[in-house]
């Protein structure tokens, strides 16, 4: 079992920037990849980033590629979200999940991931 908690969301205006962290905890000896989604108000829970276990590969869904950017440090078994020049689209509640299978590819869909997170609001003004 790995646990994963979220945190470093808030309320900020449209053009400002907010970095959110993801901790890992319990079985993440052997590695873990790690996806950001998020949900908006009446909409799918979507794909927002993704991290293999090295770090050396990344994803990003076109609507935040350029924006946002992810990465992790393993030795404090954490993974960081930067979300720059913020929209008022990208108010969400956003997701940490992990996934202790397959560590060396980044995956898409939700359902490849095992682990998940109470989530951390983002609100964007205009």
């Amino acid at each position: 079992q790995v646990q994963v908690v979220e945190s470093g969301g808030g309320l900020v205006q449209a053009g400002a920037s907010l970095r959110l962290s993801c901790a890992a905890s319990g079985r993440t000896g052997s590695g873990y990849r790690v996806g950001w989604f998020r949900q908006a108000p009446g909409k799918e829970r979507e794909f927002v980033a993704a991290i293999t276990w090295s770090g050396g590969t990344t994803d990003y869904a076109d609507s935040v590629k350029g924006r946002f950017t992810i990465s992790r440090d393993n030795a404090k078994n954490t993974v960081l979200l930067q979300m720059n020049s913020l929209t008022p689209e990208d108010t969400a509640v956003y997701y940490c999940a992990a996934d202790t299978s397959r560590i060396w590819s980044t995956r898409r869909d939700s359902y490849e991931y095992d682990y998940w997170g109470q989530g951390t609001q983002v609100t964007v003004s205009s």
